[in-house]
């Protein structure tokens, strides 16, 4: 009965555990790195074909987004998994696969012209089709039996549609023992969905940590503040360009601009037209259609009883064909585009940022977490110019985020989470946050909460029969290659993005070279009086 903790550890992404239990192998997630890495993972100790299944707490990519490679590895047993996280997999796993496959097909292409090694996806369409076909549904609370001596149980957990707490109890040698993988926490007062579910009993809790020191604060009037940004964005003549994750985030979206529609907010531009521009979005919309019953909380219910459909309204366009999407940059009227990747670093998005980013008119509105090193998140910290496509794109747009946006519980939604537990567990691995974060919350709750707490390091092996670690973790920082936000690359870090902005400083100056004596004396007793206040 012993835990292995390989990804997500001391960082946000690539959820996975290894359980080993009555003789048998089970994964807990097999997701994706997203964003910039801290620490590398350890690969999971024995042969994918010898792993005998996986329970999965959700659909998004980093915590299912490397079961397909899996797969291609020689896993084939069960994937378990609530009914729409199943559904929400299927269309997911198959974008994941496309992507790989067409990222490889352009790298080639370049590759040939300069004698580079071929690319190889990590795995293929195929390679999807067959994972998807390993899925079995469950519904939420239903107990069943994984194998024997080991019994398993999702609980909502509000985050997702469909994603769960997966509980599970371990049977050996007459001893039983119940671990709790948390997932990733919902927020509260979420829209369509409900709030999490409250677990009383385990032994031992994994949980994440992503919001572990902060709170969200009191939630913000986000139709106020959406109906404002969209009025005003109109008025000028522009549009508001929505970096959306296609799976989630989009139709909470949908749902307050229906409300925004309804109640008629904006004024002088009726009827405007909502575009979402992600073939993924389309059917994963179609997917909370599907899944409103069991799934949906009791206030989207009572528009559903009233024959309202939540996340559909007159004005909504969506595009499928790249046809269809180029030509919504041919619109000349404002308009709301909803478009994927939510953190910009691939997509359609990409060519509605080429298209906005240098119209003062316009407005970039992010409605999720940025991760550190994403074009999102270049863009959030003030970057005056990106390379999209080869081309330099001057940043002229507003720039906005709507305030408090988060699928994730924040501190005190994980704290009333982890509380909901009538007697302490015998151990709490915090996993899912950042490095600063994933210390912080540990030591939060150990030594102000009085929870026996630890925040293991990927490969870190735990004995769950006596609450042992057998083996600790290595540390192993991720390498981190530093380019330029103005060349559209993933800069680590301000200080970086600082270095290229005198790069360039230096460049304007030479550009400059016999220039009026008066301009440049002006100039240079600007960027001294700039210097003597840095100068410290």
């Amino acid at each position: 009965m012993r835990l292995t903790f390989l990804g997500a550890t001391h960082e946000v992404t690539g959820s996975c555990f290894f359980l080993e239990a009555c003789g048998k192998k089970v994964l807990i997630d097999c997701g994706m790195e997203q964003g910039a890495d801290t620490y590398e993972n350890q690969e999971i100790p024995v042969a994918s074909a010898d792993i005998d299944a996986v329970l999965l707490t959700h659909a998004h990519m980093d915590h299912s987004g490397k079961l397909p490679l899996l797969y291609s590895e020689g896993f084939r047993g069960n994937i378990h998994a609530t009914g729409a996280t199943s559904a929400l997999c299927n269309i997911m796993l198959r974008d994941s696969a496309h992507i790989q496959m067409a990222e490889a097909e352009w790298k080639n292409r370049k590759g040939k012209r300069s004698g580079d090694q071929l690319a190889v996806p990590i795995y293929t369409m195929e390679d999807a089709l067959s994972t998807i076909r390993l899925f079995v549904p469950h519904e939420y609370g239903e107990k069943f039996t994984l194998f024997e001596g080991v019994e398993v149980r999702f609980t909502d957990v509000g985050h997702l549609l469909g994603s769960a707490s997966i509980e599970i109890w371990i049977t050996e040698a007459n001893v039983t023992k119940k671990i709790v993988f948390s997932g990733d926490i919902g927020n509260l007062n979420q829209p369509l969905i409900n709030d999490p579910q409250y677990i009383k009993e385990a032994d031992y809790v994994v949980m994440e940590s992503t919001y572990g020191d902060r709170n969200h604060g009191e939630a913000p009037d986000y139709i106020g503040e959406l109906t404002d940004i969209i009025q005003s964005t109109f008025d000028r003549g522009g549009n508001v360009v929505i970096p959306s994750f296609a799976v989630g985030r989009t139709q909470v979206l949908l749902y307050y601009i229906r409300k925004i529609k309804e109640d008629k907010l904006i004024h002088g531009h009726p009827n405007f037209k909502v575009y979402v521009d992600s073939p993924l979005a389309v059917e994963a919309t179609q997917i909370f259609h599907d899944y409103m019953n069991g799934y949906f909380d009791k206030e989207a219910m009572e528009l559903v009883k009233r024959g309202i459909n939540p996340i559909a309204f007159p004005g909504l366009r969506t595009s499928i064909t790249s046809d269809e999407s180029k030509a919504i940059n041919f619109d000349e009227e404002p308009k709301v585009i909803i478009s994927a990747a939510g953190m910009c670093e691939a997509g359609r998005i990409r060519h509605h940022l080429k298209h906005n980013l240098w119209r003062e008119d316009s407005t970039i509105l992010f409605v999720g977490h940025q991760s550190v090193g994403t074009l999102g998140r270049i863009l959030l910290d003030g970057a005056t110019e990106v390379k999209l496509f080869g081309e330099l794109i001057q940043v002229s747009a507003q720039i906005r985020r709507l305030s408090g946006v988060s699928g994730h519980a924040d501190r005190d939604g994980l704290i009333k989470w982890l509380t909901g537990f009538e007697k302490k567990p015998d151990n709490v691995f915090v996993v899912h946050g950042d490095d600063t974060v994933c210390k912080l919350f540990t030591d939060y709750i150990r030594d102000e909460l009085g929870y026996h707490a630890v925040a293991p390091y990927s490969g870190t092996v735990y004995d769950l029969l006596t609450n042992k670690c057998v083996k600790e973790g290595v540390i192993i920082p991720v390498k981190k290659q530093v380019e330029a936000a103005s060349t559209g690359g993933h800069g680590d870090t301000v200080f970086d993005r600082l270095v290229q902005a005198g790069k360039r400083l230096a460049a304007v100056i030479q550009r400059n070279k016999g220039g009026a004596n008066k301009d440049l004396a002006k100039f240079m007793s600007q960027i001294n009086s700039l210097c003597d206040k840095w100068d410290r």
